[in-house]
């Protein structure tokens, strides 16, 4: 796959990203949170077999998803039990 292909999926899935995700930081309920990572993770799964290519920042997308997950459900714990 040369460089020019690469940039263009990287710029697809960036536009699809943009037209569909909120930021992690903008979510405010933690099932938003789990469908864009679970619509992430299934975009990343078939970019990886359709193309064997995944931009790295989709990761890094991914990653603050989980991490304002995290956050929420400690929340929630420290919420119901503290």
């Amino acid at each position: 796959m040369s460089d020019f292909e690469k940039k263009k999926l990287e710029m697809d899935l960036k536009d699809f990203a943009k037209r569909n995700f909120e930021s992690p930081s903008d979510c405010r309920n933690i099932s938003q949170i789990r469908f864009y990572i679970r619509e992430l993770c299934i975009k990343i799964e078939e970019y990886e077999h359709r193309f064997n290519f995944v931009p790295s920042w989709a990761y890094a997308l991914l990653a603050q998803y989980n991490m304002a997950q995290n956050k929420m459900i400690h929340v929630e714990f420290r919420n119901a039990y503290c």
